[in-house]
């Protein structure tokens, strides 16, 4: 396999264009492309021309806009190329009106209000910054998604916004610091996903994982992760051949696998690509998800990107990497050498840091879901308390500045083991904290709380854009000083910016409980489940802040305010109505036929021998009997509790906390018994595959 002539195969990308494109096209759509200018219809026409031609000699027969509905997938409507011409002739033809729109049914999506049934119209328009590719035979066409009205009903439109206001702000910084050759500063994204896979056939005898993504039953399996022998073992020879297909498919696809190895948990692994615009990232990952799931299923797999699929080891997440960087190059947040002389990156740090304290409340809204609850606060998954991990360095750096003290403590060091035979390298700036839900890692920062089955839309929009309120708010300062000492001036933000923003910085034990308190008193937001933090999206200085950069209006805020407040009542509901089904229908009835089939075994024995007590059988119905009655009547609560809620009318906040605390409760105490007699019921009599069979049977 040649890797190089594969990669980007079946993508229409800048290389393609600049063989079939008229050298005068390719050149107006890159400036337009570049500039932000709107494009043509002529433009539209020729490009629209030379990627059928390329579409056709690749084996597509359709074309489809694809787009990221506020379902959390992707949606695509799919579209020949044929045109008849005269009675029995056909010709393949796509025009630039085609490229440019379409127009899916807006009231089929999710619309928080903004659609109703009789208000159907939506439209789909190309987004010329991500290439199209070639998906079973099928020429997608990246795009936006909007309504008649001109709202955004995806997540691509308000992270385009993001990205252009990050540039807009950043640039001015970037221009203070005498910069003239960069043109634009682009936001990179490196997202890490992690998924399970579990065997097919185990998978399909699981309602709740077919339904729900999850186990909501199942018993803890004698070995978990305490060993800590899966993380970075070596691979099985199946997984290997999934992960093996998986690259090639995607590095057709133009995204850049990078690397793969197992993850903590059993049956648990991880892919992490190389850095890539915003953008193109956020495309790049919502296709490794899709090529996940079909390449497993040619294995006979399934791919799982719930958060927390299994109780007991670790969830999955998708640790977002963040940098800004010049379109020459230049990684503005890179520390350097002597990171206590690089004004630019701590005035850039300073911003990142005022955005994450005044805005915390919005990263966790925008990682936010009925999954990620579960995961969130423990096994490598950062709590619902936004902080931010630093480092010793730059956090003595920062209090050197506070404190107009000298800091000449060298950013790098070498490693030292006692091995001579080993070579010597540079150690990072900064240890790695994995329970921190935004760290900075060398010359990014990684947002560690977004879930696995997430789009890195959401998290990004809102990275960029509290980022970009803060340099709007430097470069203003900066510009309007009359300080004649340039230095000075970045200095007394820099000083004042980590003087009333510190609380926001936690090098230590995100996980222990001391960490909560300590937060408390430094008044920092604790939202532990989604009802609790989702209303907070409509929050004044919040619905402000998004007006004042054109990046969602507060219509479109309480329309996905509502959407993921209904996802969350839907998805408990579901959750729900599968436990009280799989409980009714077989762990019921697989329990008392397991009971009636020992007492029955206890009196056969008591009858042909004589004076045997059978204490074993008696004990064991015994004890059985008494979690079957506890089983009955938790199953009958929680149903009858469900009827309640799910009858609930009004607002769909109050509903989405009736969920919390009168649903997902009673579910967890349901499943406590259910578990108990899983773990004292024979293998052949349980009625599902268990954890060890689901984790360890690859």
């Amino acid at each position: 396999m040649n890797i190089p002539e594969i990669f980007g195969s079946l993508v229409f990308n800048d290389r393609v264009m600049k063989e079939r494109l008229p050298e005068d096209t390719y050149n107006k759509l890159k400036k337009s492309i570049e500039d932000g200018d709107a494009l043509t219809f002529e433009i539209a026409s020729v490009v629209a021309s030379a990627m059928k031609d390329w579409a056709i000699e690749k084996g597509a027969t359709h074309y489809t806009h694809w787009f990221q509905p506020l379902t959390g997938v992707t949606a695509e409507k799919h579209d020949s190329f044929i045109t008849p011409k005269g009675h029995d002739e056909i010709i393949m033809e796509f025009s630039g009106k085609e490229l440019i729109k379409g127009e899916p049914d807006a009231s089929s999506f999710p619309s928080g209000g903004i659609r109703a049934t009789f208000e159907a119209r939506g439209y789909t328009s190309w987004d010329p910054t991500s290439y199209a590719f070639i998906k079973d035979n099928t020429l997608c066409i990246p795009t936006a998604f909007y309504s008649y009205g001109g709202e955004a009903l995806d997540k691509k439109t308000p992270l385009l916004r993001s990205v252009e206001e990050i540039n807009k702000q950043a640039m001015r910084i970037v221009r203070l610091f005498g910069d003239t050759e960069a043109k634009n500063v682009r936001v990179t994204v490196g997202p890490e996903q992690e998924y399970f896979l579990i065997d097919k056939d185990l998978y399909e005898k699981r309602k709740d994982l077919m339904y729900t993504g999850r186990t909501i039953l199942g018993a803890k399996p004698p070995k978990g992760q305490e060993m800590d022998d899966h993380y970075f073992g070596a691979i099985k020879p199946r997984v290997a051949a999934f992960m093996k297909e998986l690259d090639e498919e995607l590095w057709k696809l133009g995204v850049l696998a990078k690397t793969e190895h197992n993850e903590a948990a059993p049956a648990q692994h991880e892919l992490a690509p190389i850095y890539s615009d915003v953008n193109l990232a956020t495309d790049h990952n919502q296709i490794t998800m899709e090529v996940m799931k079909k390449t497993a299923a040619k294995h006979n797999l399934v791919c799982l990107l719930h958060e927390k699929p299994f109780l007991g080891v670790n969830g999955s997440g998708k640790h977002n990497n963040w940098s800004i960087s010049t379109d020459t190059g230049i990684n503005l947040l890179e520390p350097g050498k002597l990171p206590q002389t690089n004004l630019r990156f701590l005035l850039i740090l300073s911003a990142v840091i005022k955005a994450v304290d005044e805005y915390q409340d919005l990263l966790r809204i925008t990682v936010a879901s009925a999954g990620n609850d579960h995961r969130l606060g423990a096994a490598e998954a950062p709590p619902a308390i936004v902080s931010m991990f630093l480092g010793d360095q730059l956090l003595g750096i920062l209090e050197s500045i506070e404190k107009h003290a000298e800091y000449d403590e060298e950013a790098k060091m070498n490693m030292e083991v006692g091995v001579h035979v080993l070579p010597t390298f540079q150690k990072d700036t900064t240890d790695r904290n994995r329970t921190s839900p935004f760290a900075f890692t060398g010359n990014k920062f990684e947002f560690r709380m977004p879930g696995s089955s997430f789009s890195i839309a959401g998290p990004n929009t809102i990275l960029n854009t509290i980022v970009a309120e803060e340099l709007e708010q430097f470069a203003n300062e900066l510009e309007a000083s009359e300080d004649d000492d340039f230095g000075r001036a970045v200095r007394r933000i820099i000083r004042r910016t980590y003087r009333e923003h510190r609380r926001i910085i936690f090098n230590g034990n995100n996980y222990s409980e001391e960490w909560k308190e300590e937060a408390k008193k430094r008044g920092l937001s604790n939202y532990p489940s989604t009802p609790e933090a989702i209303p907070h999206f409509a929050d004044e200085k919040n619905v402000a802040l998004f007006t004042k950069h054109n990046i969602y209006t507060k219509r479109e805020i309480t329309s996905r305010c509502e959407i993921i407040l209904e996802n969350y009542c839907k998805t408990v509901n579901i959750e729900a109505l599968t436990m009280i089904d799989m409980v009714r229908k077989e762990v019921l009835p697989a329990v008392t036929k397991y009971t009636a089939k020992l007492s029955e075994g206890a009196l056969e024995k008591k009858r042909l021998i004589v004076g045997i007590s059978c204490k074993t059988e008696i004990g064991l119905v015994k004890k059985l009997s008494r979690l079957t009655d506890e089983l009955y009547e938790k199953v009958d609560f929680l149903e009858k509790a469900l009827e309640r809620v799910t009858a609930m009318e009004g607002d769909i906040a109050q509903k989405a906390t009736a969920y919390r605390e009168e649903i997902v409760e009673p579910m967890a105490k349901l499943r406590t018994v259910a578990d108990e007699i899983e773990s004292n019921v024979s293998e052949n009599i349980w009625p599902y595959p268990t954890y060890c069979d689901l984790l360890f049977r690859i």
